[in-house]
């Protein structure tokens, strides 16, 4: 599970713009950031070359993501 969602938030980012920059849809990244679907490994490292922030950002640790099941 990533975190985008909570970063694009605290970025006060749109989802539209990631999609622009990533140079992909809006479904896509949407996808992304409601956990629908996960991100290839080169995508998750070019968001956070987007977002300027390291890529262990963008991911839920193992107790972050035991506490949303």
């Amino acid at each position: 599970m990533n975190r985008i969602k909570e970063v694009l938030e605290e970025k006060g980012i749109k989802q539209t713009w990631l999609a622009e920059q990533l140079g992909k849809s809006y479904n896509m990244v949407n996808g992304y950031v409601q956990n629908r679907q996960q991100p290839r490994l080169e995508v998750l490292y070019e968001i956070a070359n987007i977002l300027n922030i390291d890529v262990k950002e963008l991911l839920k640790t193992n107790e972050e993501v035991y506490k949303c099941k």
